[in-house]
């Protein structure tokens, strides 16, 4: 199998991530193999420990919860020097190479770009994830602890997909915490000087 061949055939799944790290031996690819994968491919992908990771299409309520965040923030930060991105900007941590989409990606100051692909931001202020039944141990595990090593970061926040429930990951001097904001309350992104209403991301016009 050619080297082409071995790309392909290793494309795996995020939700499988656990279970192929303990598997031996595997192939291990580089930061430019995968951008040729990810750009050749019709779906997305992440680059985690030198795995090729497929992403799994969203859902209606995916979609619709990442678009009522990034207009929140949207708004919100209008008049600032920050900029609100979709889940088409990939991010990169540079000191692991994890690579990624986050369903919503706020830049605040300047756009730094990657070294090795000038269409991979490295510097965001705040990711949002939208969690899903599939992904959410992924998301909550190692894709969180890769994203709290960028030094730029200064929010995660996780949306739940069942329950309304918001969390926020803050660095702080001490580390990182996390407040978790329920119906009736706000998720706080102070550092921003942004909030979540919990009540407005979750409305659903449609089902009145």
């Amino acid at each position: 199998m050619g080297r082409k061949e071995t790309l392909l055939a290793v494309l795996v799944c995020r939700a499988c991530y656990a279970r192929l790290v303990t598997a031996a031996p595997r192939l291990r690819f580089t930061f430019r193999e995968y951008l040729r994968v990810d750009a050749e491919s019709t779906v997305k992908h992440e680059f985690l420990d030198g795995m090729i990771l497929a992403m799994a299409g969203g859902t209606p309520d995916h979609a619709a919860l990442a678009m009522a965040v990034g207009a929140s923030l949207k708004r919100q930060l209008e008049g600032k020097k920050c900029r609100v991105y979709s889940a088409d900007l990939r991010v990169r941590v540079v000191a692991t190479g994890f690579a990624g989409y986050p369903d919503v990606t706020v830049v605040c100051n300047k756009l730094e770009r990657d070294p090795e692909d000038a269409n991979t931001a490295t510097n965001p202020a705040v990711v949002v994830e939208i969690l899903s039944a599939s992904t959410e141990q992924y998301d909550r595990g190692e894709k969180l602890q890769q994203y709290q090593q960028m030094p730029s970061l200064l929010h995660v926040v996780l949306v739940s997909h069942d329950e309304k429930r918001i969390e926020v990951w803050s660095r702080g001097d001490e580390g990182w915490n996390v407040v978790s904001a329920r119906p009736g309350e706000s998720a706080v992104l102070d550092r921003v000087g942004c909030r979540l209403e919990v009540d407005d991301i979750y409305r659903d016009p449609l089902s009145a």
